[in-house]
């Protein structure tokens, strides 16, 4: 598994004008290709009257799926330099669509590659991306009275927490880089008085 990739910040959108020509990219992470799929009916829906709506988009941290359509403009000069860009700037887990309402110019080949790429580029950069970073899931079973104070000590220490369950006992669902696990585990029992339990989950991804 990659052990951190890159994605966008938020679903937003950024206009560029070229030669008259109105380019609307929409960016949007999209964790399966489902959800890019959907992403692209909604622009197209959205946007029925334009003259293109071509979509790039990169899913798994591998990169393993990737998809990309010209949507009627010229073989290679739309979907292809869209995702390249993503590609390049290394971004996984998102879709793009461009919206293109033709402003009576041609642009030629060369020109449609740069816009279609200019335009994912320039929504990454005006939207932001996001580092994640591989976690190995980790839970541990405390009682209510060590509970609060082993919260607020994994907190201080900047542990990444990420549930807290009070029943009979208190569970803390937190995520760990593979490497921290062991020194981790002699932490956890010397501040527990080796009271608390621990159990490895599996693998996710959070924010770096």
């Amino acid at each position: 598994m990659q052990e951190r990739y890159r994605t966008v910040a938020r679903e937003g959108v950024h206009e560029i004008e070229i030669n008259r020509s109105r380019f609307l990219c929409r960016l949007a992470p999209a964790a399966t290709e489902q959800e890019a799929q959907d992403v692209i009916q909604r622009v197209r829906k959205e946007h029925s009257t334009a003259t293109h709506n071509c979509f790039a988009y990169v899913i798994g941290a591998d990169g393993g799926v990737q998809k990309a359509s010209d949507d009627g403009e010229p073989g290679g000069t739309a979907g292809v330099p869209m995702l390249q860009m993503l590609l390049r700037r290394e971004i996984r887990y998102a879709v793009a669509v461009v919206t293109r309402y033709y402003g009576g110019v041609k642009l030629g080949a060369g020109g449609l590659i740069r816009a279609y790429g200019g335009a994912v580029g320039e929504a990454l950069d005006a939207l932001g991306t996001v580092t994640r970073q591989r976690f190995r899931l980790v839970t541990v079973t405390v009682d209510h009275q060590r509970a609060g104070k082993l919260e607020n000590d994994l907190r201080a220490t900047g542990r990444a927490v990420r549930e807290v369950r009070y029943a009979e006992a208190v569970t803390i669902e937190l995520g760990l880089p593979d490497a921290d696990v062991d020194a981790f585990r002699e932490w956890l029992a010397d501040t527990t008085a080796g009271t608390a339990a621990l159990e490895l989950g599996g693998e996710a991804y959070q924010d770096a």
